[in-house]
């Protein structure tokens, strides 16, 4: 069900982006770390479903959370003229790698116990 829902999303977000106009330079860091942001906090949730424990509270409020902040931070960095949003892409990046690990190994799992009983039943 979850994959259905993911396909709707990227064919959504594929139809939506080229018919698009195109964001300025001026608003694509913004618009970068934004959606990496976003990107960390839905990984997460994939991560805490298969876990078991998400919440959907935690989840809305994350996202938007993790957004906001690292569109302030961009923000601060620019009036600065400091690259402040660096330290949120490697942060949102390495928790992005480190949900991706989580869910890789938990359908390599899946798959190798249906492998195994499938052998198990044809012997």
């Amino acid at each position: 069900m979850i994959f259905i829902a993911i396909l709707i999303g990227c064919i959504l977000g594929a139809l939506i982006g080229i018919n698009a106009p195109m964001i300025s330079y001026t608003y694509s860091s913004y618009l970068a770390i934004a959606i990496i942001a976003a990107l960390d906090s839905v990984f997460g949730g994939i991560t805490s479903v298969i876990k078991k424990n998400f919440d959907l509270k935690i989840f809305v409020t994350g996202f938007f959370g993790n957004a906001i902040l690292a569109i302030l931070l961009t923000i601060l960095g620019q009036k600065l003229n400091v690259d402040i949003y660096l330290a949120a892409i490697v942060v949102f990046v390495g928790r992005m790698f480190v949900n991706l690990a989580i869910i890789r190994r938990y359908y390599v799992d899946k798959w190798l116990n249906k492998l195994g009983k499938k052998k198990q039943d044809n012997n």
